[in-house]
């Protein structure tokens, strides 16, 4: 990785390069690029840890929702954004809202921009979190000295060699994803007695196979998996419509037409990788069931990938050579999320608040310094807040992921497809969105019942409204606007 983030280093000469690789990515590298970002380390943790502990019905509505999400982001989002970006010559994600819209003032710039540090930083850390974890279970090595060692290779091929750095490694890193999977699965069933077996254990346990019920380990009882629950969790598929890292995939392909062969690619690959990690849960429980297993409790149940590629090296030098790929299988799926977070993040700073809204106009050169110095900040955040080992994964991707979701999603959706939104509802959007995140889950959700849903989704509608109210109540677009609507329409 750090070697191909030091040979890409040398094709950075302008802002242009390091936060979008000059456009010039192929529809291969785009497509496992953007999945390989969007799944982290919840993808060979955080997922094979929720099915392993409660069953199907909370990680099974999951995985639907987020192949339905990849999907139709691919399919409404990617093409118009990658031809409006280019019309209007937008390298980040904040810096399309503020042209799209004609926000000399680049207030959406900085809002956006700032969004994207508060949300992108939690989500670094709990990369971070996961390399730590990784190391310090598997090789009793001192969980933050591997946490920080780690960052700071993650850290090297970003600043070295940016988006085009992250994109191949992204690449790269998601072959050694699915040889892990495949892997781990395949040992999993074989050591649970079978497929017969794992499914057996299964349905021995109350509600863990079944999508309106879900297992609780520690009364061993089922507990009902409602229609509101159902409508949340799937809601986790409208975040990809705000996840800045994935859309910058979009705006980065070479040929906009390309995009279809990428959504086929980026799709099929998301459904088979989401629906293995639940197996592995699944066997991984069953080896538990056979004493193969000890059994794993709370946040413990994330580690259950690494403790089957311990229990392989045991068999001798090529097992633990394959036990090895799988950690960095597990490696590779932290490392490809938290590149693209830093990078997003970086433009953020030394693109959109540094240059667009404070007005400090930066030369090539120091832009690039600004935005390696950013990743370096960020990093140091991260690592600081990733220092509790017990820190759950899944909750911090699910707390982030909430973040762009509802404060970028609809606001997104908006600008590429309704003609009459405007910079005062787009803003008014992003600001509903955002607050409402942090409000629904600290204030609203604890009260249970009906109130329990995923802060994503009233986050999300609540946006949604938002934008289309205050567009209504404020002044229309203007003709220029209007027109540089209908020439970006994607063919």
């Amino acid at each position: 990785m750090l070697a191909i983030g030091f040979k890409c280093s040398k094709g950075n000469e302008s802002t242009s390069d390091f936060y979008l690789g000059g456009r010039k990515m192929g529809p291969l590298v785009t497509a496992m690029s953007a999945e390989a970002s969007d799944m982290s380390s919840y993808l060979l943790m955080g997922l094979p840890g929720l099915a392993y502990l409660t069953g199907l019905a909370d990680v099974g509505w999951t995985a639907i929702g987020l192949a339905l999400g990849t999907w139709l982001n691919w399919l409404l989002v990617a093409r118009r954004l990658r031809r409006y970006s280019s019309n209007l010559n937008a390298i980040t994600v904040p810096e399309f809202y503020s042209k799209r819209y004609h926000d000399d003032k680049n207030i959406l710039n900085a809002i956006a921009a700032l969004v994207i540090l508060v949300f992108f930083i939690p989500y670094t850390a709990s990369g971070f979190a996961a390399c730590g974890k990784l190391f310090n279970s598997l090789l009793g090595v001192n969980y933050t000295v591997a946490m920080v060692v780690s960052a700071l290779v993650i850290v090297g091929y970003t600043i070295m060699g940016g988006f085009s750095a992250v994109s191949t490694t992204d690449l790269v890193q998601s072959i050694v994803m699915t040889m892990a999977l495949v892997v781990v699965l395949a040992f999993g069933v074989v050591n649970a007695g079978g497929w017969e077996a794992v499914i057996a254990n299964a349905q021995s346990l109350p509600g863990y196979f079944s999508l309106n019920s879900t297992y609780d380990p520690t009364t061993g009882q089922a507990v009902a998996y409602g229609p509101i629950t159902v409508v949340s969790t799937l809601a986790w598929g409208l975040g990809y419509f705000g996840m800045p890292h994935i859309l910058l995939r979009f705006m980065a392909i070479e040929d906009e037409k390309k995009l279809v062969l990428s959504r086929r690619i980026a799709s099929i690959w998301a459904v088979v990788a989401m629906g293995i990690a639940i197996l592995i849960g699944m066997s991984g429980l069953g080896m538990t069931a056979a004493g193969k297993l000890d059994f794993l409790a709370g946040s413990d149940s994330e580690t259950v990938i690494v403790k089957l590629a311990g229990l392989i090296s045991q068999y001798g030098i090529i097992p633990a050579f394959v036990a090895g790929m799988i950690l960095a299988g597990i490696l590779a799926a932290t490392m490809s999320t938290a590149d693209s977070q830093m990078l997003a993040a970086a433009s953020s700073v030394s693109q959109n608040i540094v240059q667009d809204f404070l007005g400090i106009k930066l030369g090539q050169k120091k832009s690039l310094v600004v935005a390696r110095l950013t990743i370096l900040g960020i990093t140091a955040l991260g690592i600081f807040l990733a220092r509790d080992p017990d820190s759950s994964v899944f909750g911090i991707v699910s707390f982030a992921w909430a973040g762009f979701g509802g404060a970028f999603g609809a606001v997104t959706l908006c600008a590429l497809f309704w003609k009459r939104s405007n910079w005062q509802g787009a803003l008014a959007g992003m600001v509903a969105g955002g607050v409402t995140i942090f409000v629904w889950k600290y204030l609203v959700r604890p009260l249970g019942g009906i109130w329990n849903i995923y802060e994503l989704l009233p986050a999300f509608l609540i946006s949604l409204a938002a934008v289309v109210v205050v567009s209504l109540l404020t002044k229309a677009p203007d003709a220029q606007i209007r027109e540089e609507f209908e020439q970006s329409k994607a063919r």
